[in-house]
């Protein structure tokens, strides 16, 4: 069954070894075995922006921090955030604004929602494609220790992180930190000097963390490097491209160089290689009959020799 179709009130638990456990979270260390989700997981093929930020935030924060996550997600970015009160709150709205997916990790277990306040924040979360994830167990209680280790996890899934507002020690911070450790890009949104709400995204700007004065700064460090990077796999296949490729159509051509040896979603597909659903269902049809691609689950595919 495709994720997107199962009902968001399913709770299940995804172990390292399923095939569906996020493939980021395997690149670094002290991840969790395994983790407990409602919804959706983040799609892989998409870009993400981890959003944090105080939970006392200003009225400048909560502006920043809807305009930030509503811009980002119409460009079909996904926003990874805590559901607490303040920035996480408003990251999870301005998401839901723009029309994108967002996701909240836990401190606590995904059939526990914590604040309460937040209730109908979880389920329009749900309804709208994205997820709830936790490494704690069902019924586990929001206790204060968890949360600081949980954004291990929220770092992790992301691309790159944005702090709106954090204190000198704050749980931002925290993960911030841990942000640097697996080697993510930071930017700090800046503040007034004196405000005690902006001082430590000052201080990460004045330790190098990226200035975001506006979301385009974010959107150009996202997908510049991405299409660098697909511009050099479709370099490198043309220039590898042997006789039996050479028999491909364009379109084929295209979605061939998007496979890889993981079994991918026709949706990621279609987004990599920038051709309609119908086009790639089309091309991949074709791929799979003449012996390129290999479906082995409905709506997932991969290159056949890694199946050989």
């Amino acid at each position: 069954m495709d994720k997107q179709s199962r009902s968001a009130a399913e709770l299940r638990y995804i172990g390292k070894e399923d095939r569906e456990y996020p493939g980021i979270l395997r690149q670094y260390e002290r991840m969790p075995a395994g983790l407990y989700v409602k919804g959706s997981l983040p799609d892989p093929g998409r870009r993400s922006v981890a959003v944090v930020g105080a939970r006392n935030c200003s009225g400048y924060g909560r502006t920043q921090a809807l305009q930030f996550s509503e811009a980002l997600a119409r460009e079909g970015v996904q926003i990874i955030s805590g559901l607490a009160y303040g920035i996480d709150t408003y990251a999870h709205q301005g998401a839901l604004k723009g029309g994108g997916a967002t996701f909240a990790v836990l401190g606590c277990g995904v059939d526990v929602c914590y604040p309460k306040e937040n209730y109908l924040l979880y389920e329009e979360i749900l309804k709208k494609e994205g997820g709830i994830l936790s490494e704690y167990e069902p019924g586990t209680p929001p206790l204060s220790w968890h949360f600081p280790i949980r954004n291990r996890i929220i770092s992790a899934l992301a691309d790159l992180i944005l702090v709106v507002e954090a204190r000198k020690k704050s749980g931002s911070l925290i993960t911030a930190e841990y942000a640097l450790e697996q080697g993510k890009n930071i930017f700090a949104v800046p503040g007034r000097v004196g405000d005690a709400c902006s001082a430590g995204c000052n201080a990460l700007i004045a330790q190098g963390a990226g200035i975001a004065w506006s979301p385009e700064v974010l959107l150009e460090e996202l997908f510049s490097g991405w299409q660098s990077g697909k511009e050099a796999e479709s370099e490198k296949a043309a220039e590898t491209e042997d006789g039996r490729t050479a028999a491909l159509s364009p379109e084929e051509k295209k979605i061939y160089s998007c496979l890889e040896s993981a079994e991918q979603p026709l949706e990621s597909i279609s987004r990599e290689s920038g051709l309609e659903i119908r086009k790639t269902a089309a091309a991949l049809t074709n791929l799979c009959m003449n012996g390129f691609a290999v479906c082995r689950v409905p709506g997932y595919y991969c290159r056949a020799e890694d199946w050989e």
